[in-house]
């Protein structure tokens, strides 16, 4: 086992690791199938190579080779560290400034084994969400972050360290930008030879950021979804007995059981891999397991008719799951689902992130490396029995929506029925969770806040919950419009509740939507408490790029979009650039996030809180602009919602002149100028 030091130290070359290959006892990636030409084969050898000296190139070269030959990719699994891989507490970091040292617990927690979808090949969630490329950019990085002075910024290329150029105090320590490939050239397949080649990277939203705290992180949005959901499709925020089905319980997905027990539902979740649905269940986020569809079936009736709150594994395909339900309700008219969705990875749907019915985990992951063709062949077939069964129950009442990660787009791509007759080009049959309801959230300024205790010390985080809680009560008891303060009570009661349900997985960490004015509140209080010593190291504050102004992702966070911007990204890269001048200690900018590659551009920060007058200066000052940005598009759209926020953001702070739209009170106008 190597030390934190000799982390720091370097790439270690002379002499070389010894080459302990993959580790049988964590989940890896699915083979990739880059289907690289010969040429492009020593491209992504020599690429891979440069990171060592030409002593060791005789060893790696064959090795690297077989990597390449086996999985699709130079992952580099000799530099694999031995070390317990975790979020240290910050005073452990051999560095010479303490954000770097944030930074570095930050990457450390995303590749946590008890929090990384598949450590070893640097994947932290979302089947390919890469933190690096390879194992040699980590030794890097570490490196640079041990050696860095407030003087230098070390930028980042997909994963790759660039280096350390001089900058100043208050430029941002690290910038990153993942997958930044000419827009013709940014596909499904490209990528896959690009990333093969060592050149790019998918760093998904927070993987590639350093700044995804497990699943957590979309806990408190899935509650919130959920629970919005009763109160627009069933007309009720009280959800006891009513039963919501969905799939996935990996990285992001993993938080719908949780959050089904949160709002008091049932919540039914089926998963085919046995790994995430195990350690849902052992982090009691999952309540019971069952691969047989007659007792899944029975328990729903039984926990429907008592009411009981339930979180239910089902260890089989969503496909199975869907079409058993439709075969009751055709059998007797017994409805047994009241709200559906789907977070299995369909913006990869071919390469591991959906299963499709006809075939096991294990033949699937055969497949898609032996015979790619016919294995996309059967996941548009499985996606139009899926989307079929979902029809069906649907005209019986059942409500579904599509949760953003690119089912129904992949469901159109593939044949199925879910088109919406008339419609723009970001909408179908179903509507996504953001037109219908995180939409309207985002537009009111709130989103995904979210804050690290860099200490690692349990009451660091329950001295911040209680600064939040009081924050949010404040701000609730001014002036405000009944829509802001039910956003504020849910939020209120979800703080209150956070630590007595331990969704704390890896580092010391809590999510929490808010608004401009929490966010800001929120900052300087525990700013303040770091400086006065109730809170005993530095916070890092952070958000999900799933948010306000942080991505333009037109089948997701701009979906509510109308004015024909959806597929602009001005919004995400302005986030991006004025993060970095405004004070973040390091920003990031992805192509690809949530939906996949090419379908959308997000932007990300992380924030270090050490106590200091200029910490707070900041923090005043970025995370105003960082919520503003977003609100300003979405009001400059048409959304009512933006408007109204805007102009009371306006009124509080004398800087701030947003341009307005003028919106047409008569279409008929219009009809009339074009001659309809």
């Amino acid at each position: 086992m190597c030390t934190l030091k000799e982390l720091c130290a370097g790439l270690p070359v002379n002499p070389l690791p010894p080459n302990r290959g993959r580790d049988s006892r964590v989940p890896h990636a699915p083979v990739r199938t880059p289907n690289l030409n010969p040429q492009e084969q020593k491209v992504a050898l020599r690429n891979a190579l440069r990171y060592f000296p030409p002593g060791t190139h005789a060893v790696l070269a064959p090795e690297f080779a077989e990597e390449l030959r086996l999985y699709g990719h130079i992952y580099m699994y000799r530099f694999c560290p031995r070390i317990d891989m975790r979020a240290y507490p910050i005073d452990r970091y051999p560095c010479k400034t303490k954000q770097a040292a944030a930074i570095m617990h930050m990457i450390m927690n995303n590749l946590d084994p008890c929090v990384a979808q598949f450590p070893q090949e640097l994947v932290t969630y979302g089947g390919n969400g890469q933190v690096f490329s390879n194992w040699a950019q980590f030794w890097l990085v570490m490196n640079y972050l041990a050696e860095m002075t407030e003087e230098q910024t070390l930028v980042m290329y997909s994963g790759h360290p660039l280096g350390l150029f001089p900058s100043h105090p208050n430029a941002p320590r690290v910038v990153i930008s993942n997958g930044m490939v000419i827009p013709n050239y940014s596909s499904r397949s490209e990528y896959e030879k690009m990333f093969a080649m060592g050149v790019t990277m998918y760093g998904q939203m927070t993987a590639g950021s350093y700044c995804y705290i497990g699943p957590q992180g979309i806990v408190h949005g899935t509650v919130l979804t959920v629970m919005n959901a009763g109160r627009r499709y069933l007309g009720s925020s009280d959800l006891s007995g009513k039963v919501f089905v969905t799939a996935g319980l990996g990285g992001m997905s993993g938080a719908q059981a949780k959050a089904a027990v949160i709002v008091g539902c049932i919540g039914v979740i089926a998963e085919v891999d046995d790994v995430p649905l195990k350690k849902r269940l052992d982090q009691g986020w999952l309540m019971e397991v069952t691969a047989d569809l007659d007792i899944c079936v029975q328990r729903i009736r039984e926990a429907r008719k008592e009411k009981t709150i339930l979180s239910l594994g089902y260890h089989g395909n969503v496909v199975d799951l869907w079409e058993r339900l439709w075969a009751q309700c055709e059998a007797n008219g017994e409805l047994l689902v009241d709200l559906g969705s789907d977070q299995t990875s369909c913006h990869n749907p071919f390469s591991g992130g959906y299963f499709p019915v006809q075939l096991t985990i294990v033949e699937s992951e055969e497949m898609m490396h032996e015979d790619p063709k016919k294995f996309r062949s059967l996941v548009q077939e499985s996606l139009r029995r899926q989307v079929a069964a979902i029809n069906k129950l649907s005209t019986m009442g059942m409500f579904f929506w599509d949760y953003g990660n690119a089912f129904l787009l992949e469901a159109k791509r593939a044949g199925a029925d879910v088109e919406k007759g008339g419609a723009g080009t970001t909408e179908f049959k179903y509507p996504s969770y953001v037109q219908h309801i995180m939409g309207d959230i985002f537009s009111l300024g709130f989103g995904p806040f979210r804050w690290v205790c860099t200490s690692g010390d349990p009451q660091d985080l329950a001295v911040t919950d209680a600064i939040a809680a009081a924050a949010l009560l404040e701000i609730r008891g001014r002036e405000v419009s009944s829509t802001v303060r039910q956003q504020y009570s849910d939020n209120i009661h979800w703080i209150k509740e956070a630590g007595r349900h331990k969704l704390v997985v890896g580092s010391q960490a809590r999510i929490l939507y808010s608004d401009q004015k929490g966010r800001v509140s929120i900052a300087l209080a525990i700013n303040q408490a770091v400086a006065d010593g109730r809170i005993t190291a530095p916070v890092v504050v952070s958000r999900d790029h799933h948010d306000v102004s942080g991505t333009d992702s037109p089948f997701r966070e701009t979906s509510n979009i109308y004015d024909g911007s959806a597929f602009c990204a001005d919004m995400a890269v302005h986030n991006f650039v004025g993060d970095a001048f405004r004070g973040a200690t390091w920003v990031a900018l992805h192509n690809g996030g949530g939906v996949g590659w090419g379908e959308v551009v997000n932007g990300g920060f992380g924030l270090v809180l050490d106590g200091s007058e200029a910490a707070a200066n900041r923090a005043k000052m970025m995370l105003n602009w960082d919520v503003a940005n977003g609100v300003a598009r979405r009001c400059w759209s048409g959304n009512e919602h933006a408007y109204n926020t805007i102009q009371q953001t306006m009124q509080e702070h004398a800087g701030l002149r947003v341009t307005l739209p003028h919106k047409v009170e008569d279409d008929a106008i219009l009809d009339v100028a074009l001659h309809f």
